[in-house]
């Protein structure tokens, strides 16, 4: 089946009741045979697996053309599973521009672990040749980075890695698999934040990780999951089930408007520079059309001319776009990254992120034209 067939019938489970969509089932435990060992539906408690999950990660897996997937409460959440696995001492590389939030995990979190982070321009494959350390277990990837849009050779990194045995975990929130599929480029996890494009209505949180293959950091990881307990709930899943559904059909309308923004930003005079890897003057452009298939996604950052006044001027001016955290969602959002990341924020005082929704674009541009002319 195509994806956007398989995506709304494929892992469903029935109640005997005739219902078209599966229902949510809320029990935390379930019934035992008349043997009192087996349990005949294969469920036992809720914190270690439920159907409207399984539902969940069996859809995931196979949008990501995986062997598993593992669920979380959140994207930080599986990103915390992912450095658990790696023990103490491990050594870590991350790009320079990398989500504050996983930044964060190994800088608060993880401090008294001794785990310990690098942080690289992974456009370079050189510069991350020269950051491994003996002690290097993990090469995180995001492409494209949040909040610079910077792109990395997926499949350079992934042959290095696999030379010094490192393994790698591709952040594949802001592409999402319509347009990259990092597994099949040979990274060893995917990992999202599935509040984003695969629940896509600013309704629900949850993080994933899909796996190439089963292996010793899958089992240590699915086990971490059971007896950690930070999962997403049923009406979550269920939740979830429903927004893939429509997922192979919102994700054009996404990339298609954020595409004609960044063409008619990139020509305003009040725009100082505009970062989508669609536009053939964009650097990572060549990056872009090699391993981003079906558009270029729906998120772009802009540097305002004027500083962070300005650019907080702009953003307070427009109207449909809410200058709110967060992204993936049908509705357009802004946000000034340097003010939510802190004083620790690499991101530049002038810069807007941008995910475009799925409203009409002459009203979005409109927006836009309205607040830079003001």
């Amino acid at each position: 089946m195509k994806i956007e067939t398989a995506l709304i019938h494929h892992g469903n489970f029935e109640d005997g009741s005739g219902a078209v969509m599966p229902p949510i089932v809320l029990s935390t435990t379930f019934e035992r045979a008349e043997d009192g060992l087996t349990y005949p539906s294969g469920y036992i408690y809720s914190r270690y697996a439920t159907p409207n999950r399984t539902a969940l990660e069996d859809k995931l897996t196979l949008l990501e053309n995986g062997v598993e997937t593992i669920t979380f409460s959140s994207g930080l959440t599986a990103a915390m599973a992912v450095f658990q696995s790696l023990g103490s001492g491990s050594h870590v590389i991350f790009p320079d521009d990398v989500y504050f939030g996983a930044r964060s995990i190994l800088e608060k979190i993880y401090l008294h672990w001794g785990l310990s982070f690098s942080l690289v321009d992974m456009s370079d494959i050189d510069k991350i040749k020269e950051a491994v350390q003996p002690n290097t277990k993990l090469i995180w990837i995001e492409s494209p980075s949040n909040p610079l849009l910077k792109l990395t050779d997926i499949q350079l990194v992934v042959e290095f890695a696999k030379q010094k045995n490192i393994l790698t975990v591709c952040d594949n929130t802001w592409a999402t698999p319509f347009i990259t599929k990092p597994l099949d480029l040979g990274v060893d996890i995917s990992l999202h934040s599935t509040t984003k494009y695969l629940g896509g209505h600013s309704d629900v949180l949850g993080g994933s990780l899909t796996f190439k293959k089963q292996s010793s950091v899958s089992e240590y990881i699915r086990m971490y999951q059971k007896t950690g307990g930070a999962v997403p709930s049923p009406f979550d899943c269920w939740l979830l089930c429903r927004s893939l559904a429509t997922f192979a059909v919102r994700m054009p309308v996404h990339s298609n408007n954020a595409m004609k923004l960044a063409q008619f930003l990139e020509s305003h005079p009040a725009i100082e520079a505009v970062m989508y890897p669609g536009l053939p003057t964009n650097r990572f452009h060549e990056i872009a059309k090699k391993q981003m298939k079906n558009g270029f996604g729906g998120m772009l950052s802009i540097l305002i001319k004027g500083g962070q006044e300005e650019t907080l001027r702009v953003a307070s001016k427009l109207q449909l776009f809410k200058h709110a955290t967060s992204l993936g969602g049908v509705e357009s959002l802004i946000e000034h990254r340097k003010s939510i990341e802190g004083a620790s924020s690499l991101s530049p005082e002038n810069l807007l992120r941008i995910s475009a929704g799925i409203e009409a674009i002459e009203d979005l541009i409109a927006d836009f034209e309205q607040a830079l002319g003001s």
